[in-house]
Parts: structure tokens; C-alpha cells; sequence
């Protein structure tokens, strides 16, 4: 049986992605578009692997875009479930950038989503079972 906080911490996701001109505006860097689909990706990806249910998104919260991230970056992106109410889960999500050929690397964008679980009937439903 797991608690809480051991389903919090197995369920920390990361994923890494080039950034490639089909993703990236005239500027040059990453769409704000792209990076927000990409972190709503891996916060659902974290919270269904801290439920293992269906969940959905129902808000995102204060999305901070703090540094533009160029094309010919490579973005690792970290989600991990910071919060737990009884049908839904709080995700924050961290876009570190680095640097292809150095070992620079910072914080680019971060934000928060949140899920609810849901039925087959799309009814809400505990998030995690009430044992935990």
C-alpha cells in the first residue's frame, strides 16, 4: 500500500524535447502556444500516473513564461503533483532549458494545472482511493 506522498514522488514525470524551427515564431523560440500543450501533456501524464484514473484538465494557474527559449535548446519539462483534494490534484509544471553544446541550463517557464477524476459517465469521482 502506498501513501500520498510515496504516489507523489513515483509519480514525478519528466520528458525532454528539441526545440526544432516547426516549433519556434518569428522570433525564434518556442511558441508560448506549444510549450503550454506540452506542459499540459506531462502534467497529465503525472496525474494519471499518481491516480491511475481518468482524470481531465479543468484550469491551469499563472503560467510564467520568465526566459524565451530559442531554437536549438533542448527543454526538459518536470511535472509533480504539489497538491491533493478528494476528486482532484494540483500539477506544477517546470520548463528548464539547456543549452545543446554547453552545460548551461535554467528555468524558462513554469505553471500549474489542475485534474479532476472522472467516471465513464464523466462524473467526478475520488482521485485516489479513500485507504490512502
Amino acid at each position: 500500500m502506498n501513501t500520498i506522498d510515496e504516489l507523489i514522488k513515483k509519480s514525478e514525470t519528466r520528458i525532454f524535447k528539441a526545440v526544432f524551427p516547426n516549433t519556434t515564431n518569428h522570433y525564434e523560440t518556442l511558441f508560448g502556444g506549444t510549450a503550454l500543450q506540452l506542459m499540459d501533456e506531462v502534467s497529465f501524464i503525472c496525474a494519471t500516473r499518481f491516480s491511475r484514473k481518468k482524470v481531465v484538465t479543468i484550469s491551469t494557474d499563472k503560467i510564467d513564461f520568465e526566459k524565451p527559449i530559442p531554437e536549438g535548446t533542448i527543454i526538459e519539462l518536470v511535472a509533480k503533483v504539489t497538491k491533493v483534494g478528494r476528486t482532484s490534484c494540483l500539477v506544477k509544471v517546470d520548463i528548464y532549458k539547456e543549452d545543446m553544446y554547453s552545460y548551461d541550463r535554467e528555468l524558462a517557464v513554469s505553471g500549474h494545472f489542475k485534474f479532476v477524476a472522472i467516471d465513464n459517465n464523466k462524473n467526478s469521482i475520488p482521485i485516489i482511493d479513500e485507504k490512502k
